[in-house]
C-alpha cells in the first residue's frame, strides 16, 4: 500500500473522530445548559389536530418534550390523564404545548356559543393570523368590520358582520380554587360569519386572493363613507 493511500485513509479516520468529538462536546454543552434552566417535561403538540378530539384519542398527535422551566406555558398538563374525558375547543397546532384551557367536557359545550343565524344567510369561514383578528378577542355574536388589502388599496368592503363562530381565540379558565387564568390565541383564527350570499361571494373571493383584517365594531357604528385608502392618500 502506498504512502499516500495511507495517509489519505488516516485523514479521513481523523476527521471522521473529530467530527464525532464536536458532536458528542456539542450535545454535551445542550445538556448542561438544559439542567441549568430548570428544565420540565411537557406534551407538545406534533401534527394538526382538528376542534372537538376527544382526549383519549390525541396520543399519536402529541409527544413529551424538555423544555426550560420559563417557557413552560401557565396551566400546561404533562399527562392526557389530567383532561380525560374531554374534547378540544379549539384547533391545536404543531408546537404548541398542551394546556388545560384548550379543553372541555363536551356537557360543558352543548350550546356554548350558540349564535342565531339570520334567515336565508350563508355561513362561511376563513382562517387568519390572531394579529387580524383583534388579537384573537373574539367571540360568537360579535360583529366585524371585513376590511380588505391589496398591494395598491384597503377598503372597508363589510360592515357590522356577524360572528357565528370562532376557533382558536383567547379563552378564561376557571381553576379548581376559582380563580381565572386567560390562555392566549394560538398562532391562527378560525372564523364564520353570517352573510347574505352575495356577501359570501366576496368573503371566498378574498379568502383566495387579499389579504383580511377584521375590525371590531359595534352594531350600532356608523356607515362608512370614505372609500379605498391608496399609499398615496396616507402621505397627502
Amino acid at each position: 500500500m502506498s504512502r499516500r493511500l495511507i495517509a489519505a485513509l488516516a485523514a479521513v479516520v481523523l476527521a471522521a473522530l473529530a467530527a464525532m468529538l464536536v458532536i458528542s462536546y456539542v450535545n454535551q454543552a445542550d445538556e448542561r445548559a438544559m439542567a441549568d434552566m430548570s428544565p420540565e417535561t411537557v406534551l407538545v403538540v406534533t401534527e394538526l389536530v382538528p376542534e372537538g378530539t376527544p382526549a383519549g384519542e390525541l396520543s399519536e398527535f402529541v409527544a413529551s418534550d424538555e423544555v426550560p422551566s420559563a417557557a413552560v406555558v401557565p396551566a400546561g398538563i404533562d399527562s392526557l390523564e389530567e383532561v380525560a374525558g374531554q374534547v378540544t375547543i379549539a384547533p391545536l397546532y404543531p408546537g404548541e404545548q398542551l394546556v388545560a384551557g384548550r379543553f372541555a367536557s363536551p356537557e360543558d359545550l352543548e350550546g356554548a356559543g350558540a349564535v342565531e343565524v339570520p334567515e336565508g344567510f350563508h355561513e362561511i369561514t376563513v382562517q387568519l393570523p390572531t394579529t387580524r383578528v383583534v388579537g384573537g378577542h373574539l367571540e360568537a355574536g360579535d360583529t366585524v368590520g371585513f376590511f380588505l388589502t391589496s398591494e395598491s388599496e384597503t377598503e372597508l368592503a363589510l360592515q357590522k358582520v356577524l360572528v357565528t363562530r370562532v376557533q382558536g381565540g383567547v379563552s378564561v379558565v376557571e381553576e379548581e380554587d376559582g380563580t381565572e387564568t386567560t390562555q392566549p390565541a394560538a398562532d391562527t383564527l378560525m372564523v364564520t360569519f353570517a352573510v347574505e350570499v352575495a356577501d359570501a361571494k366576496l368573503v371566498a373571493n378574498a379568502a383566495e386572493s387579499l389579504g383580511i383584517w377584521l375590525s371590531l365594531e359595534p352594531e350600532d357604528g356608523p356607515e362608512d363613507t370614505s372609500g379605498s385608502v391608496t399609499p398615496e392618500d396616507i402621505f397627502e
